[in-house]
């Protein structure tokens, strides 16, 4: 993969499974590789409805863990 899908589904589905096969240790790291804004990522799946979750090391919905 060259770049991170811009489909918000996609997105989160390409960036749990990098994170769970151990392709990186961190959401940090996998934005450094793909030269991508943690920041700017976050905020687009914010907006899709979605959070990173720290402890999980995954993308999660809004309020999943309420």
């Amino acid at each position: 993969m060259e770049k991170l899908p811009n489909d918000p589904a996609i997105l989160v589905s390409a960036v749990n499974m990098l994170l769970r096969d151990g392709e990186f240790d961190t959401l940090s790291s996998l934005c450094n590789s793909f030269n991508e804004n943690i920041e700017d990522l976050k905020k687009r799946l914010h907006a899709a409805g979605f959070v990173y979750s720290e402890t999980q090391k995954q993308i999660r919905p809004i309020g999943f863990d309420e």
